[in-house]
């Protein structure tokens, strides 16, 4: 196995999330909701979470309100950890 292959099997395993942009007021970032909803253990009801993911987007695709995926990166800033992959649904307005 060369290094490129190696590499390219840790990029396989990174941590792939689809959620919806909630701001764009940043320069080159966004900031992504990512709703999971899990069953409670006791009462066996669905809980909700909300997880809100600080994402670069470099060149500015998304807008507020679109269906994205995100991946997870190395460190870009303080808070980004994802870089968008792709706009999965544009809003319609």
């Amino acid at each position: 196995m060369s290094a490129t292959e190696t590499n390219q099997a840790d990029r396989n395993r990174r941590k792939l999330e689809t959620g919806v942009v909630a701001s764009t007021k940043m320069n080159k970032t966004i900031v992504v909701d990512v709703i999971t909803k899990t069953r409670h253990p006791k009462y066996e009801k669905f809980v909700t979470h909300k997880t809100r993911y600080h994402v670069h987007d470099e060149k500015s695709e998304a807008a507020q309100g679109d269906l994205v995926e995100i991946m997870s990166t190395r460190p870009i800033s303080k808070t980004k950890r994802w870089r968008l992959v792709r706009v999965v649904k544009h809003e319609e307005i």
